[in-house]
C-alpha cells in the first residue's frame, strides 16, 4: 500500500472527552506545541456544548462536533428532536458534524448539513468480513468528508478486523479502528494503513481504548508517517501504561527503522497471532516479535517452534520472535537480576538470598542467582505456585508465613506490590541488599522503606533498563544506545505502577541467546 510507503502525515486530532479538557490551559497548551494537533474534536454527549467561538481562538484548526448516542458507544440519551437541533445547531459553527449511520441519515439533516461537513459514523461488532464491507458500502452510498467505523475487537482473532478493512479499502477518506484496550494498537497503526486522521485524548488514556495526544507524538512518532513494513509491541492482558511503546520507538526512529512497537492488549496470545498473520496477507506489514506480559508467559513456551533451554527451565517465556522461518521463545529473566546485581557490585555468589514472588521473574530471578553461586530460597503467599517453583528449579520453598527476613544478604522483590512493602525492612539485617524489581514514576513502598532503614536497594528502572535494551537487542539485532533509552524513560512522565515482578509486567526483557531446543509443543 502507498500508505505504508511514508511521505505523509496524519491529521492529529485532539479530542475533549472530559469537561476539564475544555479548560483553556489545556486545549491551548496542546495545541501550541510543536507537533500539536490539527484539529479538536468536542464530544458533546460527554462535555456538552462549549462556545464554538471560544474554541476558535484557543485551537485554531478544524471543530468537529460529535453528539455520540448511547447504541453507539455514547452517553447522549435525549430524544431524536432534540438531538437533531443540536446537530443542526452545530452544523453553524463547526467545521465537521458527526452522523450517526443509518439513523441520522434523515432528510432534515442530510438538507441541514452538507456533505463538506459530513462524517458519517458507525460502531458496533461485525461477524465477518463479508458483512462490514457490506455495511461500508451503504454508508459510503451517502456522500461525506469523511467516514468513522468503530468495530468491537474480534473475540477469536478470526472475525472481521478494523486494520485488515483499511487496508482491503485503501481509502484516505475512511479511518476505521476497534474499541477497549485490545483496540488502542488499531487505532495506532490506522493512519499508516490509510486512514487520515489519529485521534488523542487531550486528558490522557481512555477506557475506550484512545491514547493520549502525549501518547501519540511522544510514544509513537505521530503526525509523521515514515516508511512501515516491520511491527514488534508488548502482547499482556493490560499493557496501556506500558513504557516499552516509548522506549522501542524512540530507538527505531533513531535507527530509522521501517518498524513501530506497539501496545498489543490480549486475552489470547494465539489469536493475536492469528490477526496480526491475516494483516500482514493484507497490508504487507510483518510482525516481527513481542515482549509477553501475564498471562502470555507460559503461552509463548507452548506456541513457539523452538525454545531456549532458559525459558524450558522456567516454563515460561519473555518473548516470542520470529527468526528462521519459525517462532522462537526465549527469556532473559535470568540475566536481568544477575546482570543488575552484577552491574551495582553485588556478587551474590556465597550469598544467601530469598526471592519473594514464585511467578515466572522470580523463578528465573531465583535460577539464575543460584547458577551464580548463591544459596536461594524462594518465598510466596500461595503454596501451589510455590511448590511449582520448587519443581521446575530444584530449589528450596518457603511458605510466606514461615518466612524470616534476617539472614538473607540480598532480598529479591518479585511481586506486583507497589503500593505497600512486601516485608517490614525493619527485620532485615543492617547490611541487606534489596532488589527490587517493582518500578513505578517514584520509589515503590518497599524501597522508601528499605532506604529509610539504611539499607542498599537496587531500583527496579535499573532491572529495567538492563532488560529493554536486551530485548532490543533480540528482536533487531542492534545494540539500544544507553542515553536514548535513558532519555526515553525520563520523559515516562505521570503513570500508574508498572512492574516487572511476576504478575504486572511493564517492560519485559528476552534472551540474546542462540540456543534452541525443539518445543515440545512443535
Amino acid at each position: 500500500m502507498a500508505s505504508l510507503n511514508g511521505g505523509r502525515r496524519a491529521d492529529l486530532v485532539a479530542v475533549a472527552a472530559a469537561p476539564d479538557d475544555l479548560g483553556p490551559g489545556r486545549v491551548r497548551g496542546a495545541c501550541r506545541t510543536p507537533a500539536g494537533p490539527t484539529g479538536l474534536e468536542v464530544r458533546a454527549d460527554l462535555v456538552g456544548d462549549p462556545d464554538p467561538y471560544r474554541l476558535r481562538r484557543q485551537a485554531p484548526g478544524p471543530l468537529t462536533y460529535t453528539l455520540r448516542s448511547c447504541r453507539q458507544g455514547g452517553r447522549y440519551q435525549g430524544g431524536a428532536v432534540e438531538r437533531r437541533a443540536r446537530l443542526l445547531r452545530a452544523a453553524a459553527h463547526y467545521d465537521l458534524v458527526d452522523l450517526e449511520w443509518p439513523e441520522d441519515l434523515v432528510p432534515e439533516l442530510t438538507a441541514g448539513i452538507p456533505p463538506r461537513q459530513r462524517r458519517i459514523s458507525w460502531q458496533g461488532a461485525e461477524g465477518d468480513r463479508l458483512g462490514l464491507h457490506t455495511r461500508f458500502a451503504a454508508m459510503a452510498a451517502v456522500p461525506a468528508a469523511l467516514y468513522l467505523l468503530v468495530l468491537d475487537p474480534p473475540a477469536d482473532g478470526e472475525s472481521a478486523s478494523a486494520p485488515e478493512l483499511l487496508a482491503a479499502l485503501g481509502r484516505s477518506d475512511v479511518t476505521a479502528f476497534e474499541t477497549g484496550e485490545g483496540g488502542t494498537w488499531t487505532r495506532i497503526l490506522a493512519p499508516w494503513l490509510g486512514a487520515p486522521t489519529a485521534f488523542g485524548r487531550l486528558g490522557g488514556p481512555g477506557d475506550d481504548g484512545m491514547p493520549g495526544l502525549r501518547q501519540l507524538v511522544e510514544d509513537y512518532g505521530l503526525p509523521a508517517l515514515p516508511r512501515l513494513t516491520d511491527l514488534y509491541g508488548i502482547a499482556g492482558g493490560s499493557v496501556a501504561l506500558s513504557l516499552s511503546p516509548r522506549v522501542h520507538n524512540a530507538v527505531l526512529r533513531e535507527y530509522g527503522l521501517p518498524a513501530r512497537y506497539l501496545p498489543f492488549a490480549t486475552d489470547s496470545l494465539a489469536g493475536l497471532l492469528r490477526r496480526t498473520a491475516a494483516l500482514g496477507r493484507a497490508s504487507g506489514l510483518r510482525l516481527r516479535g513481542l515482549t509477553l506480559k501475564p498471562p502470555h508467559k507460559e503461552a509463548g513456551v507452548a506456541l513457539a517452534d523452538m525454545v531456549s533451554p532458559q525459558a524450558r527451565a522456567v516454563r515460561a517465556a519473555t518473548a516470542l520472535f520470529h527468526r528462521n522461518g519459525c517462532w522462537q521463545a526465549d527469556t532473559t529473566d535470568l540475566a536481568g537480576a544477575l546482570h543488575t546485581l552484577q552491574r551495582s557490585g553485588v556478587d551474590p555468589a556465597g550469598q544467601r538470598v530469598a526471592v519473594l514472588g514464585c511467578g515466572p521473574a522470580g523463578r528465573a530471578a531465583g535460577l539464575a542467582l543460584h547458577r551464580a553461586g548463591a544459596s536461594v530460597t524462594m518465598v510466596n503467599r500461595g503454596p501451589e505456585r510455590g511448590r511449582q517453583a520448587a519443581a521446575l528449579t530444584g530449589l528450596p520453598y518457603v511458605p510466606w508465613t514461615e518466612f524470616a527476613v534476617r539472614g538473607h544478604q540480598v532480598l529479591v522483590h518479585a511481586t506486583p506490590l507497589a503500593d505497600r512493602a512486601p516485608f517490614p525492612p525493619a527485620d532485615a539485617d543492617p547490611d541487606t541488599v534489596v532488589l527490587e524489581l517493582v518500578y513505578r514514576d517514584g520509589p515503590t513502598a518497599l524501597a522508601a522503606a528499605a532506604r529509610a532503614r539504611g539499607l542498599r536497594v537496587i531500583d527496579g528502572r535499573e532491572v529495567l533498563l538492563t532488560q529493554v535494551r536486551e530485548q532490543f537487542r533480540l528482536l533487531t539485532g542492534r545494540h539500544m544506545p544507553l542515553g536514548t533509552a535513558q532519555a526515553a524513560l525520563a520523559r515516562g512522565g505521570p503513570r500508574a505502577d508498572i512492574s516487572v515482578g511476576d504478575e504486572d509486567i511493564g517492560i519485559k526483557d528476552i534472551s540474546v541467546g542462540d540456543d534452541f531446543q525443539e518445543s515440545e509443543a512443535s
